[in-house]
């Protein structure tokens, strides 16, 4: 524990020096000025070494730097700014006093110095001195926990494949640290791809920590039978599972999952209550992949109806989650009409799927979790 003492008096510093002593603090510093103060903290330095210092007792009246400037300069330090600065003055002027507290003053002591009254606010400062670090170190572990389920769960996300024939890819933009959008894709066997997007009900820890375990259910599924009605409904069957022991707070997602043959020329869907997808196909027709199905979670037992599309030259499919949708009918735009205008155009292996519907500045400004997948099959002449 450090205790910092300023005052341009020596008879004072003496006083305050010899209470800290007889009530048992020994780790303390004693300056005359507040630019001594501001040496030995090194504030001026590019490089400053961070010491233990857990409150400061100064004056307010003081030459060249009076105590309430000193104060502000701390304020404007972020790792001098928490700690509490005690003033101890002689001053009556109770103007004084609040403009003091008012620049980050914690608490204030009038001379002469009330020993048994001193050494209850150092008390009363040290314990929410502590009670702030503690907090502090909580908060520094949290985000540094966060971090790692975010990195746990990014790498859950499927690498883009780009070649002659192929492209998947996905644009991914969380709201939070933590979100409740998924995307996967997994290759079957030469011509076969199977590929997700799913919108977890709302968004942060608890979504993802769902999402993550759906994750695992929907690679096991997908290596059993990859069938799109099969697979829907054994992530249907799995979400009620952990529903029933979760009674509190039921989970839901919506999601298009599809399997895209490129020797049979097909796509494969279920679009499960979510947003539609679109396909065009040959570079001509633009099919809407409707929603059929409810979302996976609501029921024990749904009523799971996949679709297929065929295509003789190329199909590209647009997937998107609500959070992009919403994005653009909240920046006045006609939101889906403008996401359909998009994707009624042949494009060419776009860097970030997401820029073909959304501006920089209208994904900036979002506030839902927005994920966009872009998938695009040509077919090879031999």
């Amino acid at each position: 524990m450090g205790i910092l003492v300023v005052d341009d008096n020596q008879a004072n510093l003496f006083v305050i020096e010899k209470i800290l002593k007889r009530a048992g603090y020994k780790d303390y510093e004693s300056f005359s000025s507040a630019q001594e103060l501001f040496t030995y903290l090194q504030i001026d330095s590019p490089a400053p070494v961070e010491k233990p210092v857990d409150l400061i007792l100064m004056d307010i009246m003081m030459p060249e730097i009076d105590g309430i400037e000193a104060c502000k300069v701390l304020q404007s330090i972020p790792h001098l700014k928490d700690i509490p600065v005690i003033f101890v003055t002689a001053l009556e002027d109770s103007n004084k006093v609040a403009e003091a507290l008012d620049v980050g003053g914690t608490d204030y002591v009038m001379k002469p110095i009330n020993k048994t009254e001193l050494l209850a606010r150092i008390r009363v400062a040290l314990r929410l001195k502590y009670e702030k670090d503690w907090h502090k170190k909580q908060e520094e572990k949290i985000r540094n926990e966060l971090e790692l389920s975010m990195q746990v769960q990014s790498s859950l996300l499927s690498e883009p494949i780009s070649d002659k024939s192929l492209t998947i890819k996905a644009s991914y933009l969380p709201a939070n640290t933590l979100a409740g959008d998924m995307y996967y894709w997994y290759r079957l066997d030469e011509h076969r791809y199977a590929a997700i997007l799913l919108d977890m009900m709302g968004h942060g820890i608890s979504a993802s920590l769902v999402c993550m375990f759906i994750s695992s259910v929907l690679r096991d599924s997908i290596r059993s039978c990859s069938d799109p009605e099969y697979v829907i409904g054994e992530l249907n069957r799995w979400m009620n599972s952990l529903n029933h022991r979760n009674r509190q707070i039921p989970y839901y997602f919506t999601a298009i999952y599809l399997v895209l043959d490129t020797s049979k020329k097909t796509l494969e869907y279920v679009n499960a209550g979510h947003p539609p997808g679109y396909a065009l196909v040959d570079g001509g027709d633009l099919l809407e992949l409707s929603n059929r199905t409810c979302a996976v979670g609501f029921f024990d037992k749904i009523e799971v109806q996949k679709s297929v599309i065929p295509y003789n030259q190329s199909i590209q499919v647009i997937l998107f989650t609500d959070g992009v949708e919403e994005a653009a009918e909240r920046n006045g735009k006609e939101g889906i009409t403008t996401i359909k205008r998009a994707a009624s155009i042949y494009w060419e292996d776009p860097k970030e799927p997401i820029d073909l519907l959304l501006t920089k500045e209208h994904q900036a400004n979002a506030s839902d979790d927005m994920c966009t997948v872009f998938i695009q099959a040509v077919a090879q002449h031999t």
